[in-house]
C-alpha cells in the first residue's frame, strides 16, 4: 500500500528507548543535546512578540508566492545590517528550512539524481532527500587543526547525475565554516558543471570569531540557494518563517526564481500572521543572540576547565554554532557509551554515529543547555570517561 522511499525503519534505537522509559519513570535527565531555544531558560520579549501577531492586517488574504513584501524586505533588512545588500526580489519565504530544502530538491533534482552532502552534519538530510526521491552522496570533512572539506574527495565523487552540493556555514556540529579560498574553489566547480550550491546558514549570527562571517547570499559565480529563518536567528522555532535566497549568473538565477515560484504558489504555506510579523520578529534577536551567546562561551569555558583535569580526551576546534565535538577514548561504541551515561548517571547526549562520524570515539554536547545541567552532566560524563 504505501510508497518505497517511506520504507524507513521506524523502530527505535536503544538509547532512545532508554530515555523514553527514564522519562517515563520520572527520573532526572540532564540533557546535554538541546537544540529547542524554547526550553533553555533563555528570555524573550513576550509582549513585543505577542503585539506583532495581533497586527489586523493579519486578518487580510494577499497571496504572494514569494511571500509578502513586507516581510521579504524585512529579510532584506537583516542581511543589510550585516553590510550584504541582498534584493528583496530574490527571496522566497517558506514555512522552514526543510520546506526550502524540499522547493530546491525539486527544482533540481528528477528522481534519482544526487546530491553531495558533508560528513559529519546533522542526519536529517536523508529524510528530506527520501521524500523527494533524492540521492545523496558524501563527501568528507577532515581535521586537521580545525575542520576542513576535502576538496578532493568531493570531485571525485561528482558524477553525471550530481545536481549540487550541500554546504552548512557553519557546520552542525563541527561548528566551522566554510574557509574563503574552500568557497572560491566550490564556486569554480559548480560553475565548470552546471551544478547549485545549497547554503544552510541558520547558524551564520552564532560566531565565536571577533567578526561576522560572510553568507553564501551574495555568491554570483555558482548558481546559490541560500536558507535561514526565525528557528535559529531569533530562537523562535514556533514561528515557522524561513526563507529562500536565489544568486548566480543572471540567466539561472531568473529561471530558477520562476520556477520557485510555482512551486511556492502550489502551497503557499507561510502564514499571513508571522509575515506581518516578520519585521518585529527579526528584531527580536539582538536581545535573544546576546543572551545564547552569553550561555555558549559560559559552558565552553567550563567545557574546557574540566577538560584541562582530564587528559584521556579533548574538544575539537569550533569556530561557531551551538555545539561542541569531544574526541573521546573508542574503548567500546559510541551508543554503548551513551546509553551507560544516561542509565547510570541520567546524562543524555549525542554518540557521533548520529551525525556519521566515520569512526568510534566522538561525542557531541550542546553548548545552550542551561549552565547548571551543563557543568554536572559534563562532570559525570567526564569522570565515566
Amino acid at each position: 500500500m504505501f510508497a518505497r522511499r517511506t520504507n524507513w525503519n521506524l523502530s527505535p534505537n536503544r538509547l532512545a528507548e532508554v530515555l523514553a522509559r527514564r522519562r517515563a519513570a520520572g527520573l532526572q535527565v540532564l540533557d546535554l543535546s538541546a537544540s529547542n531555544p524554547t526550553e533553555c531558560g533563555f528570555e524573550y520579549d513576550a509582549r513585543a512578540i505577542l503585539d506583532a501577531l495581533r497586527n489586523p492586517a493579519a486578518l487580510e488574504y494577499h497571496p504572494d508566492p514569494r511571500g509578502l513584501k513586507n516581510a521579504r524586505e524585512a529579510v532584506r533588512a537583516y542581511y543589510a545590517r550585516r553590510g550584504e545588500e541582498v534584493s528583496a526580489d530574490n527571496v522566497i519565504l517558506t514555512a522552514s528550512t526543510s520546506e526550502a530544502y524540499s522547493f530546491v530538491f525539486r527544482l533540481l533534482c528528477d528522481p534519482g539524481d544526487e546530491l553531495l552532502i558533508p560528513v559529519p552534519s546533522y542526519p536529517l538530510f536523508d529524510f528530506l532527500a527520501d521524500i523527494q526521491d533524492v540521492s545523496l552522496v558524501r563527501y568528507p570533512l577532515f581535521y586537521d587543526h580545525g575542520w576542513h572539506i576535502d576538496l578532493h574527495a568531493l570531485v571525485r565523487a561528482i558524477t553525471p547525475r550530481t545536481k549540487g552540493l550541500i554546504v552548512v556555514h557553519p557546520n552542525n556540529p563541527t561548528g566551522h565554516f566554510v574557509k574563503s579560498v574552500e568557497r572560491q574553489r566550490l564556486n569554480e566547480i559548480c560553475a565548470e558543471r552546471k551544478m547549485a550550491i545549497i547554503a544552510d546558514e541558520v547558524f551564520l549570527d552564532f560566531s565565536l570569531q571577533s567578526s561576522l562571517q560572510p553568507s553564501l547570499s551574495l555568491n554570483r559565480d555558482a548558481l546559490t540557494f541560500t536558507m535561514s529563518g526565525l528557528s535559529k536567528i531569533s530562537g523562535l522555532p514556533q514561528m515557522k518563517l524561513a526563507w529562500l535566497i536565489v544568486n548566480g549568473p543572471e540567466k539561472e538565477r531568473r529561471e530558477a526564481l520562476e520556477r520557485l515560484e510555482v512551486i511556492a504558489d502550489t502551497y503557499l504555506s507561510v502564514s499571513a500572521p508571522v509575515q506581518v510579523a516578520a519585521k518585529s520578529l527579526l528584531e527580536q534577536r539582538d536581545g535573544f543572540q546576546e543572551q545564547l551567546m552569553s550561555r555558549v562561551r559560559h559552558n565552553l569555558a567550563e567545557l574546557d576547565r574540566q577538560l584541562s583535569q582530564k587528559n584521556t580526551c579533548m574538544r575539537l576546534e569550533i569556530e561557531g554554532g551551538w555545539y561542541a565535538v569531544l574526541r573521546v577514548p573508542a574503548t567500546r561504541s559510541d551508543e554503548e557509551l551513551a546509553i551507560e551515561l544516561l542509565e547510570q548517571d541520567g546524562v543524555y547526549l549525542h554518540p557521533g554515529h548520529f551525525y556519521g562520524f566515520p569512526t568510534e570515539g566522538y561525542l557531541v554536547v550542546s553548548l545552550i543547555a542551561p549552565t547548571k545541567s551543563f557543568a554536572v552532566g559534563l562532570a559525570h560524563t567526564l569522570a565515566r570517561l
